[in-house]
């Protein structure tokens, strides 16, 4: 039997969620609100009134060109996902429904490899790519973002898997259904909902990447996370045009969670009621 939920407790829990939402969704906020600022406004205090001068994104286009960093950013981070893809979903299916003893310790192995510092692994894969040519190429680093995040969609697909029933699976192989038909044509159907917020997030994590992409780029395939540290000198953090430079670079991120909020919702929820 549900338990009865009064008016009194709905609107402590609606107002809660809101003070929560608003103090995560504030350093944003202040962001955008300093990047409408002058140099001389943003270094003079808090302050949430902007002048409404758009110099710093002038300026910003000025000195490096958006465009070209958008560009490799959207490249690395649709590209990745679909490497990320093609190998994860094979992978999730043969652990979700050809399971061996080995399987759930190969599970923790790989969520385990999320908890190893980056910089611990920075100086041979460095050396790996200098050796291999792969220092500032899109097809490198496009590499890297798909291992670093494989193991996150590894895990998230074998979940909404298991929740898959494997007799419809089993009746396909009785229909006739090779191994890549059952694969294509019966499962990833069936799991969309999961597979496009593995999609979404993935995209998410790659975007905002910064570690590798900064150390391992200089300018050909450098991403946005390269071009608002460019505006880091040893002159000085220029606040209003490092404002301007995140502005730039979280706008498309935002306005593709915005859309897709309800598909990264229900993907995350898969499986969770039946």
């Amino acid at each position: 039997m549900a338990r009865s939920v009064t008016t009194q407790h709905k609107t402590i829990a609606t107002v809660a969620a809101w003070i929560v939402a608003l103090l995560i969704f504030f350093p944003i906020l202040y962001t955008i609100i300093t990047s409408f600022k002058s140099e001389q406004e943003a270094i003079q205090g808090f302050s949430i009134i902007p002048s409404g001068t758009f110099e710093s994104y002038a300026e910003v286009q000025a000195q490096s060109g958006y465009f070209k960093f958008f560009f490799n950013s959207v490249l690395l981070s649709v590209g990745s996902t679909i490497l990320a893809l093609l190998v994860a979903i094979p992978a999730a299916w043969s652990m979700a429904f050809a399971p061996t003893k080995r399987t759930k310790d190969i599970l923790m192995w790989m969520l385990s490899t999320k908890m190893m510092p980056a910089v611990a692994v920075l100086f041979p894969i460095y050396l790996i790519f200098r050796d291999t040519g792969l220092l500032d190429s899109r097809i490198g680093l496009m590499i890297m973002l798909m291992l670093i995040n494989l193991p996150i969609v590894v895990w998230m697909l074998y979940t909404y898997f298991r929740e898959i029933p494997g007799e419809i699976l089993e009746a396909a192989r009785m229909d006739g259904a090779s191994l890549w038909n059952e694969i294509v044509y019966v499962l990833t159907p069936m799991a969309v909902p999961g597979i496009a917020s593995t999609m979404l997030l993935n995209i998410i994590l790659a975007w905002n990447e910064a570690f590798w992409t900064i150390r391992l780029t200089t300018t050909e395939a450098a991403p946005l996370t390269a071009f608002i540290s460019s505006f880091s000198s040893p002159q000085g953090l220029f606040w209003a045009k490092l404002s301007a430079a995140s502005t730039l670079a979280i706008a498309p991120i935002l306005i593709m969670g915005w859309f897709s909020q309800k598909q990264l919702v229900r993907g995350l929820t898969f499986g969770a009621v039946k």
